[in-house]
């Protein structure tokens, strides 16, 4: 698995139910830390047949610089079957994939969000392939993400 130095801050003010959109992103409350959703994504991630492409620390990267931020995880990763009719379609797709799924702490929650795939479809000019293509990202998305934020 890469993991990448990139240092910065996300800041979202998402706060709600257990699922809430909030500028089309999705977002659902976690049980466990960060780093325990974050390694459970990337576990069904990989059973599902995804690729990591990697796992950027936001909070370590930030304690690099001596500033401070709660734990915040970016996982990224993706699908080559789903993903390539996508770009295939529209290359400018390649700007939003692979998919990135944000994890942090806030307060005492632990949230895990993520851009709604189905937000592509309408961002780029995809073709029906490309869109049915979305509909099975949105799904595995869904199914991934609840299986990270629930504890075994």
């Amino acid at each position: 698995m890469k993991y990448l130095g990139l240092t910065g801050a996300v800041a979202l003010g998402l706060a709600g139910p257990a699922i809430a959109a909030d500028s089309q992103m999705l977002t659902k409350n976690a049980e466990g830390s960060v780093d325990e959703v974050a390694s459970r994504l990337v576990d069904v991630a990989k059973q599902a047949g995804a690729m990591i492409v990697a796992r950027v620390d936001h909070a370590q990267n930030a304690a690099s610089v001596e500033a401070d931020m709660p734990p915040t995880v970016l996982v990224i990763f993706g699908n080559p079957k789903i993903g390539t009719s996508i770009i295939q379609s529209d290359r400018k797709a390649g700007l939003d994939l692979p998919i990135r799924v944000l994890i942090w702490q806030e307060g005492e929650v632990t949230k895990i969000g993520y851009l709604d795939p189905t937000v592509l479809a309408s961002r780029y000019e995809l073709d029906e392939g490309a869109k049915a293509s979305i509909e099975k990202m949105a799904g595995a998305l869904n199914k991934l993400t609840d299986a990270a934020a629930t504890a075994k």
